[in-house]
């Protein structure tokens, strides 16, 4: 294995060579929310698609409580190659697996508890619910792996290995699609089918991911419990990932509660955003590439103390992510209408996705800037920074909530979260001149 180090020049070739196996990796995810919905969209019950819905937002944010686990581990290790300290890069890897697999132990347990509450909060109707606790039950079982490959994942794109994580996306999404449409197109097991299918993906993603990673397993530096126990070293994980977790929680919050509105309005304008926001997850996951090679070429010169290097890393994934997210506003505008009609068959739900898809338009060109910022930062590991502007942007959010739902209806839930990835957008980048100091002259 082949160990990048900060003596190498960023480039565009590099920029690209990372980000595009990412980009091709993350394409299979809004393609699974596409086929997820859409599979049970054939059905032609808007029960049953909010039930996936809320099932799946409700994981998504208990799992993304610990998408620290990826974002911390990208910044701790890129700095450490940077640093040229190898054996804390193995040492890194032991401790975000047992963090991993404990935390998904952890939500397994508790599952009931934490199930009811959720239900509770989202308010859907009695037929979604029973359906969504029935898909909550079954998934919940692959919750230790799918956190543990939020860690795995991490530590191959410190070191430039996104192949890797190519690999185990793939795997894990392509396996996951042909279950979904087997079990519940061919097997007629409805919701249930889709939470089976996405229960065996996960294991299989994650027992892929520990494969890749087998070259570090064959090295005693793994099982150094000194080092991986050090409690200096502990103490600064924790501190830069509980600024993350803050974070992270903040912004599920802003999405859950963007879901939970929803279904308030009744199953088919729950239905109908479910569709829209998996369009804007394509966006979000086309991005995630070049922001990914931000985290890894940020860390990395910043480990270094080569300010010059980690500015030209921030502009050149930032160029190549503005690519992007024009390109994606501009399918959005000629083809939504196509799109919406693949995902679902249920008239009422078409039409009213049409009715909102101006804003999938302009999510990508709005959201570009706080995308882009996240990455950059999660490679210097400025946690206390990306805390404090999302908890600014969060009550931006919520303000915007207050002031235009009452009268918008879901035009202002819309309005407020597109204001929302603005605010931070414009916080994180008055903070940037910051981080570039970190880095010396």
């Amino acid at each position: 294995m082949t160990v990048p180090t900060a003596t190498q020049p960023v480039t565009h070739r590099r920029v690209l060579k990372i980000a595009l196996p990412v980009v091709l990796s993350n394409a299979t995810v809004p393609l699974l929310g596409v086929v997820d919905t859409g599979v049970v969209g054939q059905l032609g019950e808007a029960a049953s698609l909010g039930a996936v819905a809320v099932g799946s937002i409700i994981l998504t944010s208990l799992y993304w409580m610990f998408g620290f686990l990826r974002m911390g581990t990208v910044g701790l290790a890129s700095q450490e190659i940077g640093r040229s300290d190898h054996d804390e890069v193995t040492a890194i890897l032991t401790r975000c697996l047992l963090i991993g697999l404990g935390a998904g132990a952890a939500f397994v347990l508790l599952q009931a508890p934490l199930f009811s509450f959720a239900l509770h909060l989202a308010g859907p109707s009695s037929e979604a619910s029973e359906l969504a606790r029935s898909y909550l039950g079954i998934r919940i079982w692959s919750a230790p792996a799918m956190i543990a490959i939020y860690g795995l994942s991490g530590w191959l794109i410190a070191q430039e290995r996104t192949y890797a994580f190519f690999a185990i996306q793939v795997v894990m999404n392509l396996l996951n699609m042909v279950l979904d449409i087997w079990f519940v197109l061919g097997l007629g097991w409805g919701v249930d089918g889709v939470a089976y299918a996405t229960f065996i993906a996960e294991w299989s993603g994650f027992a892929v991911g520990l494969w890749l990673c087998r070259d570090a397993f064959a090295s005693p530096r793994w099982r150094n419990w000194g080092r991986v126990m050090d409690p200096l070293r502990l103490k600064h994980m924790a501190m830069v990932n509980s600024d993350i977790l803050i974070r992270s929680l903040l912004l599920q919050a802003v999405f859950t509660s963007f879901t939970f509105l929803a279904a308030r309005q009744g199953d088919v304008m729950l239905a109908a955003n479910q569709i829209l926001i998996q369009l804007m997850f394509v966006t979000a996951y086309g991005m995630d590439g070049f922001a990914f090679a931000a985290e890894t070429l940020v860390g990395q010169a910043l480990g270094a103390q080569k300010r010059q290097e980690l500015r030209r890393s921030a502009r050149i994934t930032s160029f190549w992510g503005m690519i992007v997210v024009a390109l994606m506003a501009l399918s959005f505008a000629l083809w939504g209408g196509v799109f919406i009609n693949w995902m679902t068959t249920a008239p009422d739900v078409r039409e009213a996705a049409r009715v909102f898809l101006p804003y999938i338009v302009a999510a990508p060109i709005l959201g570009w800037a706080s995308w882009m910022l996240d990455g950059i930062f999660i490679g210097a590991t400025a946690s206390r920074d990306m805390r404090n502007m999302m908890i600014l942007s969060t009550g931006v959010y919520v303000i915007a909530v207050l002031a235009l739902l009452p009268t918008q209806g879901n035009h202002g839930l819309w309005i407020a979260l597109l204001i929302s990835f603005v605010a931070r957008g414009i916080t994180l980048g008055m903070r940037y001149p910051a981080l570039e100091a970190r880095a010396g002259a």
